[in-house]
């Protein structure tokens, strides 16, 4: 467990987590965020990138659990027809429905990354499962003070992941 609030790796979009990258990384579980990760919010399913994507991912032995923070309703009719493993009202950053994601996976914390598109919620509850954190920028970002704020409040992290990551 570490209390970072840097995220491991960070990618333009989930695709850039490609098999190919998980593998390498030893990774062979990944947990996903759905909103503003994976689809906005206002989608309701899965689009074909998201699901050729998930796919490839399968194709490639390397299992997938949704820990999503938002309601069973949104998480049930996204998950409807993909079947995954999917675990609503998560409350990230606790770890709880983390924890059950990996033993549904039957995966270990040193073989499991989480991405999601916001560092209080997904990488901290990442770093505190004791897994790796991968961020995506948020698809389309809602508007509201509380998420203005929170955003605000990345700002400066994400622009020490850029010094330190300059190629």
């Amino acid at each position: 467990m570490r209390l970072s609030l840097m995220p491991d790796e960070r990618f333009a979009t989930f695709e850039g987590a490609d098999p190919e990258f998980l593998r390498a990384a030893g990774i062979r579980a990944l947990l996903l965020d759905i909103d503003n990760t994976l689809e906005p919010y206002e989608n309701p399913e899965p689009g074909e990138a998201v699901r050729a994507w998930l796919a490839s991912l399968s194709d490639a032995g390397i299992g997938v659990a949704f820990v999503s923070n938002n309601n069973a309703e949104r998480v049930g009719r996204f998950n409807r027809d993909l079947g995954y493993p999917a675990f609503p009202k998560a409350r990230k950053p606790l770890g709880k429905f983390i924890r059950r994601a990996m033993r549904a996976l039957g995966a270990k914390p040193e073989e499991t990354a989480l991405m999601g598109d916001q560092i209080f919620t997904d990488v901290l509850a990442a770093h505190l499962a004791g897994l790796r954190a991968y961020l995506v920028p948020p698809i389309r970002d809602k508007r509201d003070a509380l998420t203005r704020f929170k955003r605000r409040l990345e700002r400066p992290i994400l622009k020490r992941w850029e010094r330190k990551h300059k190629k």
